[in-house]
């Protein structure tokens, strides 16, 4: 079982109306600097990252201008505070699996919180499980010799004590777990790449006057296992925990997609209207870190209209 660590949217831009009124305001919650934390980044309040037990990660102030001199910051836990006047800070993570969260706030600028997943390594699946978990097997080579279809390096563990916890600012973890059901502990794939996508996007549909606190994610992470299961492609990107159907609904919240270009229906065209705002970035500089692929899915018995997007690092249509 886990551990928990407290260390404390056609593409017309007729088809939308911009300017909707609406009650409800929206907090992006960035943060006015990006913190990189290994490889990764952050321009959020909140942010999930995930290693392997007692991996090593350099997390410093990212400067915007190579002459800039980053600043000291302090990081906080239950356990206390730790200062780092050179501005850098090396993470061990622990041992075991599990949720470290900090506070970290460089001198001068608003507080971070980083939440850092301790992953169970991929070599702990025995025979198509994990503690019991159904994961399945992953493609033996990789598509086209891609590297980002190798199989995962380590899994989340989900528990009822956990899914709750918000790994971005507007997404809990709970919103990504595969479908297929099971008992508790449960596992995910996640990449803070698709978390930073998916709140991006967020802002900008509001900036459209589109309020939405948060796309459903009608699905997030697939096991090989389920992905199989419901005959999906072999090379569903959900399986790597890069990719989520998602859609907007806020009016009613009803599990189903709200009628965007208010002409009365909920259909596919809300779809497109989803569609168009992802599209218009893709030639933006701040979009190349979110690059990928994105299909237009029509309602069926099973769902209602949504749209696939994805961080495969290449564009991709359909």
């Amino acid at each position: 079982m886990i551990k928990t660590f407290t260390a404390t949217c056609l593409t017309l831009a007729s088809l939308f109306v911009v300017g909707q009124a609406h009650s409800q305001t929206f907090d992006a919650q960035r943060l006015d600097y990006t913190l990189a934390v290994g490889p990764w980044f952050t321009e959020y309040k909140t942010m999930s990252f995930f290693v392997l037990p007692s991996q090593e990660i350099d997390i410093h102030y990212d400067p915007d201008d190579d002459h800039e001199t980053p600043p000291p910051i302090k990081t906080c836990s239950q356990a206390g505070c730790t200062d780092y006047p050179d501005g850098l800070w090396k993470f061990t993570a622990p041992n075991e699996p599990g949720l470290v969260s900090y506070r970290v706030q460089p001198k001068g600028k608003a507080e971070a919180t980083l939440n850092i997943f301790v992953m169970y390594p991929a070599k702990d699946i025995k025979e198509g499980k994990l503690n019991g978990y159904r994961i399945g097997q992953y493609p033996d080579k990789p598509y086209k010799g891609l590297a980002i279809y190798n199989p995962p390096l380590g899994f989340v563990e989900v528990t009822k004590e956990n899914e709750n916890t918000f790994i971005a600012p507007h997404y809990q973890l709970k919103q990504f777990v595969s479908k297929q059901g099971g008992n508790y502990p449960r596992y995910v794939v996640l990449q803070t790449r698709m978390l930073r996508k998916l709140e991006f996007l967020t802002e900008e549909v509001n900036k459209k006057g589109i309020y939405c606190n948060g796309f459903h994610v009608m699905s997030g992470f697939r096991t090989p296992y389920y992905n199989k299961a419901i005959n999906n492609k072999l090379w569903s990107r959900h399986q790597w925990g890069g990719a989520a159907d998602i859609f907007v609904d806020e009016n009613p919240k009803d599990g189903y997609m709200d009628d965007l270009n208010k002409d009365g229906k909920r259909d596919v065209n809300d779809a497109k209207v989803l569609a168009s705002i992802v599209e218009k970035y893709f030639s933006d500089p701040d979009y190349k870190p979110f690059i990928g692929g994105m299909g237009i899915y029509k309602k069926n018995a099973a769902h209602g209209p949504f749209v696939h997007v994805d961080v495969r690092g290449f564009r991709a249509r359909w």
